[in-house]
């Protein structure tokens, strides 16, 4: 996967925003999500990305994938860090970034969630 892959499979997602809203980290692309983020990466080196997983299965997936890592700046128990080193398929990756935008819609208020709907 290359970064211009990932980020337009981010944004066909619906209600998908991108931004750089980190001003000490003025590198960093990060995709929201009605203002929630499910994933970010460096856009000048894309060597990894980060993306929201479930608690249940996070150690179970990074004991199985050697690409997949605990993330440097956010909770080890809700996200990994991808790296893009040709090891994973896109395929998965996308249903990864499937499953972090799925879990943060899940958690969006249900307002939200059905504004997301009409889109």
């Amino acid at each position: 996967m290359n970064i211009e892959t990932y980020r337009s499979y981010c944004l066909s997602k619906k209600g998908v925003t991108e931004s750089i809203p980190f001003p000490k980290l003025p590198d960093v692309l990060v995709f929201k999500v009605k203002g929630k983020m499910f994933t970010a990466t460096d856009i000048n080196t894309f060597d990894s990305f980060s993306i929201k997983c479930e608690p249940e299965t996070i150690e179970e997936l990074r004991a199985q994938y050697d690409a997949l890592e605990e993330p440097s700046y956010f909770s080890k128990k809700h996200w990994s860090r991808v790296l893009v080193d040709g090891s994973i398929s896109d395929k998965i990756l996308c249903e990864w970034l499937d499953v972090s935008y799925h879990l943060v819609v899940a958690k969006l208020t249900k307002k939200a969630r059905l504004e997301l709907e009409s889109l």
